[in-house]
């Protein structure tokens, strides 16, 4: 069974695009996806806004929007956002504890074997516009019920292991970089990375051409 590496972020749009895609495809056809989520690109990378075009943002902004009409999906801006940022400068803060957060609740839920269907309950609760303050309340514990997991058991596996959790997360962007590319979301199988969810069917051509069959 072909097996694909999902490299993916809570924080970034596209990762929330492409997901329903990759889990009907895990649905139809028989393929394996071992998720690798990493950090937002500020935090793996604290230039990353320094040396942005300032025409990248503002096509960003439409693009997204966009996407999301395209694929019917509900679509709005995380409120609160995950990373503290002004929207005028870009400048950002110094720490940035709730991505930190999602982040090691990603991988504990990866380790739990739950990884794909918390991140699809938890990206839809920070995308879909539905709820403001996702981070209040019992939002992230009913998302966490919803992907059959417990939110006080994958906070009990944070406060366990930090460090190991951050090092996987470290470890990702590594893996990613090797790959040959620096975004989320990215697609790898055998080698060849498929950056962009504007590439996932290119990804499932690719597949098919390997020999991919239906479930």
């Amino acid at each position: 069974m072909p097996r694909i590496q999902l490299y993916w972020s809570f924080r970034s749009p596209y990762s929330y695009l492409v997901l329903p895609r990759v889990l009907a495809l895990t649905a139809q056809y028989r393929v394996g996806v071992d998720l690798r989520i990493v950090h937002p690109a500020i935090l793996r990378n604290p230039d990353y806004f320094k040396t942005m075009n300032p025409l990248a943002r503002p096509y960003f902004f439409r693009d997204t929007a966009r996407m999301a009409a395209f694929w019917g999906l509900p679509f709005r801006r995380p409120v609160p956002d995950p990373i503290q940022q002004d929207p005028v400068t870009l400048e950002t803060a110094k720490d940035h504890p709730l991505a930190v957060w999602l982040g090691r609740l990603g991988i504990a839920a990866t380790r739990r074997g739950q990884g794909l269907a918390f991140c699809d309950e938890v990206s839809r609760l920070l995308w879909d516009g539905t709820v403001d303050g996702w981070d209040q309340g019992d939002h992230l514990a009913r998302a966490a019920q919803r992907a059959g997991l417990s939110l006080a058991a994958l906070t009990q596996d944070v406060a366990a292991d930090a460090a190991g959790l951050d090092a996987e997360l470290q470890a990702n962007d590594a893996a990613l970089r090797a790959a040959g590319h620096w975004g989320v979301p990215t697609m790898v199988f055998n080698g060849e990375p498929f950056f962009g969810q504007d590439r996932f069917d290119v990804l499932v051509w690719t597949l098919k051409q390997s020999g991919l069959t239906p479930r």
